[in-house]
């Protein structure tokens, strides 16, 4: 969904001046936010209804529903509305929750102004994803069945490959191909579900219970499904349409030549994730049309690459003009990431006087998203680390920082614990999960990347999953900021643990620090097994730097316990530092300024 303060036209519409005084500081702070002006308040939220992509209005919620009530169509073309009251204390999300954008509207206004934010739809009350937010087009019976699942009634969710979607709740049953049972890893073809005529891949036997048609379901499928009322169809971004031109194509050839395709083979055109062709074609105005039309990218390859590609049909007419025997079904295969080798061809090369198209399908790639949770607070969590738990169907992590999110996760999620050195194994149970298929979410403290889970991960980590790193604040910059601002300049972070790094190779690392005299960051600086590395670490930079230089000992950022220590390379114990620590020494130029930490930038300025 895109993100409505930055990349779309916000209708601004107020009566009385606290309400356009709330207005500006909206427009002020969102460029594409401006105050719509009318004869009347009437006249002015007609015309952001008509001009904008959504309207925040500063009035009474009765007033908006009665000006724009006759106004309403469809929930997933209409504008986004927020109502706000005359005191900014309550920003409610009134129309397009979610197909608009409203809900995230309502939070980002409430956000600015300090007012709360008043979600009303029901899974998002109850913590359930919405049908319709789970970013892939959703069509059929999606009130009926999402009500179903809200009221706990059974639903089946019948897909016909494992896709990475967000945990579901108990009461909605997984099938997946090849299932023989409820366990929602298994599999299971739905053939005889979505079976539609002319499928070129609707070859599988339909399962009895699949198609047992009482109760609520929802399909995930790309083929076209008939409506009966109680089913709700999820499109998932499976198709990738080839596509070759003669120059100057036409685009209303382009497009009517995919849809009949599309349409013979019993599939539906919102699963197109992309078209694909050659390079030479990029600049092709009917194809590139027919792609802003469908709402996808057109994705180009070299002739070089295409022609590596195996296709049932070679043409060396096609070669002698651009260099590969296939364009349509060699660019289908590849679709967008150049992997040819998940991909099935559905619909070979089809043919008109100036176009040609093929059609094949991807097949889902699972999700590791690798999530950095910051050094503890919940209010230094970021909202994008928030957004992945929630998206994921499977969070795996130390049992600790488990404890910390399980808040946030959502009804249904499957969490996999692990204590403390069990690093691998918790990496290589995150792979694995991705790898068949699903939405997993690896946390760490701090960020991923840093002395944390994303590395360990990332080894076992092939082509086969997708990959995301979530950034997190780390215990060292969280302890900087308690500090003062002993980052200033440059800095080195250190661990001093040498479980899985010799000491010889930490001792010459730590001399590297010192002699370029870096401000210098201890991370595992100390436990009871390992008594003596922090006290040989101080003695090492303590030859390089004088002996009133500042330490800074932070125990336990942001979370409860927090304790700062500040001494001198020659006063300080190491017997007070643990593992919940963070140790700072100071540069040759650090100094104390009223308490606090401060390692100059050395602006010329300033001497």
């Amino acid at each position: 969904m895109p993100d409505l303060t930055v990349t779309t036209r916000v209708g601004l519409v107020a009566a009385t001046a606290a309400g356009r005084r709330h207005a500006h500081t909206v427009a002020a702070a969102w460029p594409h936010a401006r105050l719509v002006e009318g004869e009347s308040v009437a006249d002015a939220l007609r015309t952001a209804w008509a001009r904008c992509d959504a309207v925040v209005a500063f009035l009474a919620t009765g007033v908006v529903v009665r000006i724009l009530a006759s106004l309403l169509g469809d929930k997933r073309t209409d504008p986004a509305v927020v109502v706000v009251d005359e005191a900014a204390r309550h920003a409610v999300a009134l129309l397009g929750g979610h197909a608009g954008g409203g809900n995230d509207l309502a939070e980002a206004v409430g956000a600015l102004l300090d007012a709360r934010p008043v979600i009303t739809t029901a899974t998002d009350a109850v913590g359930l994803p919405g049908l319709d937010t789970l970013g892939w087009p959703v069509q059929g019976a999606v009130a009926a069945v999402s009500r179903a699942i809200l009221d706990g009634e059974p639903v089946r969710l019948i897909a016909d490959a494992t896709w990475p979607l967000p945990a579901l709740p108990p009461n909605v049953r997984v099938i997946t191909p090849g299932a023989a049972s409820d366990d929602p890893a298994g599999h299971h073809d739905p053939a005889g579900d979505v079976a539609a005529p002319g499928d070129p891949a609707n070859d599988g036997p339909a399962n009895d219970e699949a198609a047992d048609d009482d109760g609520y379901r929802v399909l995930v499928t790309d083929r076209v499904v008939p409506p009966d009322g109680r089913t709700a169809v999820l499109r998932p971004p499976s198709l990738v349409a080839g596509v070759g031109a003669s120059r100057g194509v036409p685009a209303a050839e382009v497009a009517e030549l995919l849809h009949r395709v599309l349409a013979e083979a019993g599939l539906d055109p919102a699963s197109l994730r992309c078209l694909a062709s050659a390079d030479v074609k990029a600049d092709e105005a009917g194809i590139r049309s027919t792609a802003d039309a469908l709402g996808v990218h057109l994705v180009t390859w070299p002739a070089t690459r295409l022609a590596t590609v195996d296709v049932p049909h070679p043409s060396e007419v096609v070669r002698a003009a651009v260099g590969t025997p296939s364009v349509a079904e060699a660019a289908a295969l590849l679709g967008p990431d150049g992997r040819s080798d998940d991909a099935t061809l559905l619909v070979g090369k089809t043919a008109t006087a100036m176009a040609t198209v093929a059609v094949a399908r991807h097949a889902p790639r699972g999700r590791l998203a690798v999530v950095g949770l910051g050094p503890g607070a919940a209010d230094l969590r970021t909202p994008r680390a928030v957004a992945e738990l929630r998206r994921a169907a499977v969070v795996v992590g130390l049992d600790q920082y488990l404890d910390q999110v399980r808040d946030v996760l959502r009804p249904g999620t499957r969490v996999l614990s692990s204590g403390l050195g069990a690093e691998e194994a918790r990496a290589r149970a995150a792979v694995a999960e991705a790898t068949a298929g699903r939405a997993v979410a690896l946390i760490g403290s701090g960020d991923a990347g840093v002395y944390a889970m994303a590395s360990p991960a990332l080894e076992y980590a092939d082509e086969r999953i997708d990959v995301v790193g979530v950034p997190g604040v780390t215990a060292a910059l969280a302890a900087g900021a308690l500090l003062g601002a002993p980052l200033g300049h440059d800095h080195a972070y250190v661990s001093l643990s040498d479980l899985h790094t010799p000491w010889e190779v930490i001792e010459r690392r730590v001399t590297a620090a010192a002699e370029g005299d870096f401000v210098t960051l201890f991370y595992n600086p100390r436990s009871r097994a390992r008594d003596w590395q922090l006290g040989k670490a101080l003695g090492i930079l303590a030859a390089h730097r004088p002996p009133a230089t500042p330490v800074g000992v932070v125990r336990n950022a942001s979370r409860p316990g927090e304790r700062l220590h500040l001494a001198t390379l020659a006063t300080l114990d190491p017997g007070i530092v643990d593992m919940y620590s963070v140790v700072v020494v100071g540069n040759s130029d650090t100094r104390l300024v009223a308490g606090r930490m401060v390692t100059p930038r050395g602006y010329r300025w300033r001497s």
